[in-house]
Parts: structure tokens; C-alpha cells; sequence
């Protein structure tokens, strides 16, 4: 029943399980399944939420709306990406967002309690992906501290540079690939995607760095860690 699915899941809960382990999982797991046209809602803000849901096909985008009415982008996912992990481990499972499908999708969901409980067919692979969980959550709660530290950067440029100097040291070379496309770069550094655009063009000018598509050059490591913020 869920060969198809195992085959093509590509998702870091998934990881260190391979392709007969992942049925024998799924089959354990019992996860429910459901299909999404353009536009449709996989879950509305405010809606009871229990569990783990990962997007098997299409993209969908998790939006934020405050009181005012202002919608905010989150994230956009893509297949094999997870989404509601956070609450459905949390007391509350009030979805806080809502994701809604950018094209027709296929989204799967795992609950809580088959991740979490006790496994009866004790397969050697549930603790496998409990670890993966915690991972997940530890990553995540990582990134998002990350992203609250960005936030108190106040200029754009030093939002940037110092962005580009941890890509360029985790690649421990003047050359490198971005993480995320020049979108979502925007988000995670809470500016404008127009704003952003100008400023690396900027400083391009200035010969810091140099870019082209998602590759990125650093021309002035110095001048990189002088505007760093």
C-alpha cells in the first residue's frame, strides 16, 4: 500500500530508514493521506492540530496573519518537508498558522501518538524515527532562535554580511551556494525581497562580493566581517 509513497519520500524524518524499513514503518504508522487542489486549505488557522504533517507532492506556503489582517509568509514548503511538529507535541494543538497549496499537492499525516507511543509490532525502526523527531525539533528551535537573534541586527547590510559570513564559513570557502533562494533569504532576514536585492547589489559595487544566481563570492572577507552585524 504505501510502496509509492516509501520510494519517493524524501524527508529528514525518514533519514537512516531505507526503502523496506520505510513500508514496513508506514504500515506501522498508519498515516492518513489526502490530496489538495490550487488554493485549497490543509489547515485553516485556529484548528485543532495533532499531528506530524509532511508534503508528499506540489508546494505549499504556511502563512501568518496578525490582528490587523496582514498576511505574512512563514515558509514555503516542498516535498518532503515537515509541518506541525512544533504543536502537535505542545499542550496546545492550535494550529497558530495555515498552510494552504500553491498547486495541486498530496500531503501525509502522522499522529502523535503512533510517533510517540508504544510500538506494538516493536519494529527496530520506530526509534529510529523518534531520534529524527528530536532532531528536527532541536534544529528547528535552533534556527528559530537564530532568526529571533537576526531580528536585532537593524541595518539590512549587516543583516547580510553577516548571513553570508556563516554560509562562508560553514563552506570554509570564498565560494560557495545559498541555503535558500533569494526569497526566502528575504524572510528569514525579515526584510523586503526588493530591499535585499538592492543592498547585494550594493554590495557587489563596493566589492565585497559577487554573485550569481544562489553562488555566492566573497571578494572582502575583511570588509564581509567589518559590516557583520
Amino acid at each position: 500500500m504505501y510502496e509509492k509513497i516509501a520510494e519517493s519520500l524524501n524527508s529528514p524524518l525518514f533519514a537512516g530508514i531505507s526503502g523496506e524499513e520505510r513500508v514496513s514503518l508506514l504500515n506501522c504508522l498508519n498515516p492518513k493521506i489526502a490530496s489538495y487542489k490550487k488554493n485549497d486549505y490543509i489547515i485553516i488557522a485556529g484548528d485543532k492540530f495533532d499531528s506530524v504533517g509532511i508534503l508528499l507532492e506540489g508546494e505549499a506556503t504556511v502563512v501568518k496573519e496578525n490582528a490587523a489582517g496582514n498576511r505574512t509568509m512563514m515558509t514555503l514548503l516542498k516535498p518532503g518537508d515537515i509541518f506541525g511538529e512544533i504543536v502537535a507535541f505542545s499542550k496546545q494543538s492550535v494550529w497558530p498558522a495555515t498552510v494552504q497549496a500553491q498547486e495541486a499537492c498530496m500531503a501525509m499525516f502522522l499522529a502523535r501518538e503512533k510517533i510517540v507511543g508504544e510500538c506494538k509490532k516493536v519494529c527496530p525502526w520506530h526509534n529510529m524515527l523518534i531520534q529524527n523527531m528530536l532532531r528536527i525539533l532541536s534544529d528547528k528551535a535552533l534556527m528559530l532562535n537564530r532568526k529571533v537573534e537576526y531580528m536585532t541586527i537593524v541595518g539590512i547590510r549587516e543583516k547580510i554580511c553577516t548571513f553570508l559570513l556563516e554560509q562562508y564559513k560553514k563552506a570554509g570557502k570564498t565560494t560557495f551556494m545559498l541555503p535558500m533562494n533569494r526569497k526566502e533569504m528575504a524572510e528569514f532576514l525579515n526584510v523586503s525581497r526588493p530591499s535585499l536585492s538592492r543592498e547585494m547589489c550594493r554590495m557587489r559595487d563596493d566589492g565585497i562580493i559577487d554573485f550569481h544566481m544562489a553562488t555566492v563570492k566573497i571578494l572582502d572577507p575583511d570588509g564581509l566581517k567589518k559590516n557583520a552585524g
